[in-house]
């Protein structure tokens, strides 16, 4: 599933392409296609995320409300789309001229009104790519949680958009046991975990990758070979299970955790 900063991207881009003028929309696909005939012709003004959703504004009460989900994509094409696929997966479709956004697999694609937006906000937690989140929110619940601080840092309730790999990752950073209770956790590491976060994935936004690695542990300080992955990026635990780890040389371990794989340094992160 892609992560806050990959959502904030999309809204950029979508932002910097139709920002202000009229486009064409369709649902090629179908599922979408009543909803695209209101919205055909007309002016979409910007795109903003929180967290992992995306809404694409078309002025007042018709805004695109999308989740991609775990398989859903969104393509910015500038020019011929180069995306075999056919129009049969394609759900909805913006265009102007040679520009286009194609949306295939979403979890969500619907039009909601401006009050429906500002529920799944309200209901989202903080958000560290977003200047109007600081944190207090997320550490409101987290004084009051029994549940790990890994399973926390993956409810969207508590922090907005971050995913497995920041999950992972920003533990380790801080040396955090991740199955330590978020009530445990204290204010101290959770501001320095706060601020990392805020650092690390608008550092993504920026970029469209995720690294997590200080510069003593890049391949070039390390002689090491870089790291070739689907997801880019160099990190510390994420996906390296039975690797050595980057710091102390223990191999990292690997659970499932709610569904979802969990990575840590058994030694780096061993304090609970």
């Amino acid at each position: 599933m892609p992560e806050g900063h990959v959502t904030h991207r999309l809204a950029d881009g979508l932002t910097a392409m139709f920002g202000g003028h009229a486009v064409r929309v369709s649902s090629p696909q179908g599922r979408f296609a009543d909803e695209a005939a209101l919205l055909d012709g007309g002016v979409l003004s910007r795109a903003d995320a929180y967290g992992k959703h995306l809404f694409v504004d078309f002025g007042p009460d018709r805004i695109v409300h999308i989740h991609l989900g775990l398989i859903g994509k969104l393509w910015l094409i500038d020019g011929e789309p180069t995306s075999p696929a056919g129009p049969d997966t394609l759900r909805l479709r913006i265009a102007r001229g040679p520009l286009s956004a194609e949306l295939r697999g979403p979890q969500w694609c619907r039009l909601v009104t401006d009050e429906a937006r500002d529920e799944v906000i309200a209901a989202s937690g903080d958000d560290p790519i977003r200047d109007d989140s600081t944190g207090e929110k997320a550490w409101a619940k987290l004084t009051r949680s029994g549940r790990s601080i890994a399973s926390l840092l993956m409810d969207q309730s508590v922090t907005a958009g971050v995913g497995n790999i920041y999950r992972a990752e920003v533990l380790f950073r801080h040396r955090v046991n991740p199955f330590r209770e978020g009530r445990r956790i204290s204010r101290c590491t959770w501001n320095a975990i706060w601020a990392d976060l805020v650092v690390l994935m608008r550092a993504g936004v920026a970029e469209g990758r995720v690294d997590t690695v200080r510069e003593a542990h890049l391949p070039e300080a390390m002689g090491r070979e870089p790291r070739v992955d689907r997801h880019g990026g160099e990190v510390y635990v994420y996906r390296r299970a039975g690797q050595p780890c980057l710091v102390c040389g223990t191999a990292v371990r690997s659970q499932v955790l709610e569904g979802r794989n969990l990575y840590w340094c058994p030694r780096c992160q061993r304090r609970r």
